[in-house]
Formats: C-alpha cells, structure tokens, sequence
C-alpha cells in the first residue's frame, strides 16, 4: 500500500463523518481470502438500509471527496454483527485512537489480515 492509499481512505473517512455516518470501523485490509487491499467501513447507518443503499450513500461521499472512479479503491461495507467486525471492536473499541495502527498476521472473527491500517474502530 502506498501512502497515496492511505490518504484516498482518509478522505473518504472524514467525507463519511462530515455526512454524519458515525463509522464503527474504517481500515484498510489486505485479506487472505482475497488477496488484495480492501477498504473495508462498518456502521449502523449503513445496516439501517439495504446494501445497494449503504454503497450508494458510499458512492456519494467518493463523489462530493473528489474520489474519481479511476482513483476508486475497493471497497467493502460489512453488518456491524460480522464476526470479523465484532472481534476487531472487541479488541480495539476502547482505545483512545487507533489511527495510523497497523494491523496484521492476526485472525479476527473469520477473517486473516495480512496487513492492515486503521482509521477508525469504535
């Protein structure tokens, strides 16, 4: 991951909050079971619609952040009850600030990050 990468998310993280979704998690995750980056958020707003919406309201913010489809990163929303999800608040909710930490070589919930950055995780 390039800081190029890591600046993408954090524009897309304070577009998010400045549209009052209070993110439960943001980070960016490289998964084993994809193998690639993912910029993966949960929230109950976006659990409180369905999933096309969620990625809509998603979309917008890239949009009103400048986010170009060629500057896009993929992207994942998951439920804030996802294992994966649960166990990373689990093991990080109460801390005072996590960004900037690195996550990696650990199993959370059902999911192996390889690498991670943290945003937010509340």
């Amino acid at each position: 991951m390039v800081s190029l990468d890591i600046d993408i998310g954090g524009e897309l993280v304070s577009q998010l909050e400045a549209a009052k979704v209070k993110l439960g998690v943001a980070i960016w995750a490289c998964l084993a079971e994809y193998g690639d980056w993912r910029l993966i958020f949960a929230a109950r707003q976006f659990d409180s619609l369905d999933l096309r919406a969620a990625y809509g309201v998603l979309h917008d913010s890239m949009k009103d952040a400048g986010i170009t489809p060629a500057r896009a990163p993929a992207v994942m929303i998951l439920p804030m009850n996802d294992p994966f999800i649960r166990d990373l608040r689990r093991h990080f909710g109460k801390a005072r600030s996590v960004e900037g930490m690195r996550l990696g070589g650990q199993l959370f919930g059902d999911r192996f990050i390889e690498d991670g950055y943290a945003y937010r995780i509340s």
